[in-house]
């Protein structure tokens, strides 16, 4: 199944803003997901481990922001 034109799009604004400012956010250790410098919890998979390092931010939102979602988010329960 083929993500829209306008969801691609957005994921991969998403994860150049991201990549722009790495310094931001942190990489979840038990999903991957990346979230928020100030987030405690993941809220994808309630972990509490995360990868904080630019680099790894970084790399990581070049890879999301190149393929289609595959994980549930709250969003896509309501």
């Amino acid at each position: 199944m083929s993500m829209p034109s306008n969801e691609s799009d957005s994921r991969e604004a998403k994860a150049a803003k991201i990549a722009a400012n790495p310094s931001g956010y942190k990489v979840c250790e038990g999903c991957d997901s990346i979230v928020g410098s100030s987030v405690v919890l993941c809220p994808n998979c309630h972990s509490y481990r995360f990868d904080p390092a630019p680099d790894v931010v970084r790399r990581q939102a070049l890879a999301l922001g190149s393929r289609e979602q595959t994980s549930v988010t709250a969003g896509d329960l309501t």
